[in-house]
């Protein structure tokens, strides 16, 4: 009797875990970040506060360096295997962050999540941040399906998904709360079959 190659296969076998860091292009890196970083975050946070609060709904819990620092312990104590967030470096600077919103390891499907600063926005840098993620995503950690969500009105966003390749697949109404009133969200996914036809064929 031959023994279970692993998770998918073998659905009680331990599914992967993300990896810690993910090289994307020459000065262009993922990393998941350690304590050290978290004043480096919250500087690039609160430099671009005014600039992310129009689609991000979290900048009112972000305070202080310790905010980000306790953010920072908790992930790192929960050890969650549904979430990942990682900062992005290009030349060792920090200008944005990319996160696994939530990983459905029984439908084997995942959410993404990102921001950058506006002094590095239109350099391509989400976009191949998302490109890399998605391909560790698909290849190592064996899933199928990749999701982002995007406010209707959020067109840049939107076009990240679209460079992607991701296909539309509905509008949700009033899908989430931003301070003082609710946006509608663009769903956009692609399956790994999908990815890797356009990506890889």
């Amino acid at each position: 009797m031959s023994e279970p190659i692993g998770w998918p296969e073998d659905p009680d076998a331990p599914h992967p875990e993300p990896a810690k860091s993910l090289f994307v292009e020459e000065g262009l890196e993922i990393v998941v970040p350690m304590e050290g970083d978290a004043q480096e975050l919250f500087i690039i946070v609160d430099e671009n506060r005014a600039y992310l609060r129009k689609w991000l709904p979290w900048l009112d819990d972000v305070k202080s360096v310790d905010d980000e620092l306790a953010l920072i312990r908790s992930l790192s104590e929960k050890k969650a295997d549904d979430f990942a967030f990682y900062i992005i470096r290009q030349f060792g600077n920090l200008v944005g962050v990319i996160s696994l919103n939530w990983v459905d390891w029984s439908n084997r499907s995942f959410g993404l999540g990102y921001w950058v600063s506006q002094s590095s926005n239109g350099q391509g840098i989400i976009t191949k941040s998302c490109s890399r993620m998605m391909d560790h995503c698909f290849d190592d950690l064996k899933l199928h399906r990749s999701v982002i969500e995007a406010a209707v009105e959020n067109y840049q966003s939107r076009a990240v998904a679209e460079r992607l390749g991701m296909r539309i697949e509905g509008i949700s109404k009033d899908r989430e709360w931003l301070y003082d009133h609710f946006t509608d969200s663009s769903l956009y996914a692609i399956t790994a079959p999908e990815w890797k036809s356009r990506h890889q064929g």
